[in-house]
């Protein structure tokens, strides 16, 4: 495990997307499924009608898995759309069985901006974030761009909030002793890994 206090922000999130990204293709199919079942029968994921999700990019754990699932079972699926303006805003837009996406500026797919499709934030019952470093403390390290954090922003003002829930989702190997936060860091009620709960 990597201390976090012998690398900066920058050279930490560098290291772990190394090794994230080293992982085999057999590991990744193996990571998937092993986080499809930590996640597919717990309560949190089971009474969540509104969730969010992403589409792997750059050796994150892929919860495509779950997100087929959660449309087998009638759960509303929602991804992450770019904003076009102002261009550091990112929301949630419902993904409907079937729907072409698009690739954004960074390359990764998502459907097509339609704001007849999105939901606010707080009306979302659990948000799956993808992450690069992450601690049992419920600290998140991201890819850098803050948009989670942008997005998230109103949940540092309330105390005790409920909804949504947010669980990071990562491979093992991504964790790493204690991540000193920052003021706009949004903290993690859990992370949920191929190897258990955090």
């Amino acid at each position: 495990m990597l201390d976090p206090t012998a690398h900066s922000r920058p050279q930490l999130r560098r290291l772990l997307r190394q090794k994230r990204r080293a992982l085999s293709p057999q590991a990744q199919r193996q990571a998937a499924r092993r986080l499809y079942r930590q996640l597919a029968q717990h309560p949190t994921y089971r009474r969540a009608r509104h969730l969010a999700l992403y589409l792997p990019t750059d050796g994150e754990i892929d919860p495509r898995p779950l997100l087929r699932e959660a449309q087998r079972r009638g759960k509303a699926v929602y991804l992450p759309v770019l904003k076009p303006w102002p261009r550091t805003r990112m929301v949630f837009q419902r993904l409907r069985p079937g729907e072409t996406l698009i690739a954004n500026r960074f390359g990764i797919a998502e459907p097509r901006n339609n704001p007849a499709w999105q939901r606010p934030t707080w009306t979302l019952d659990l948000v799956l974030l993808p992450l690069v470093g992450f601690d049992a403390q419920g600290g998140r390290l991201g890819m850098g761009g803050g948009f989670y954090d942008r997005s998230l922003a109103y949940l540092r003002m309330r105390k005790n909030w409920h909804k949504p829930i947010l669980l990071g989702v990562a491979h093992s190997c991504q964790r790493v002793e204690r991540l000193a936060l920052a003021s706009w860091d949004v903290p993690l009620q859990a992370t949920v890994t191929d190897a258990g709960w955090y």
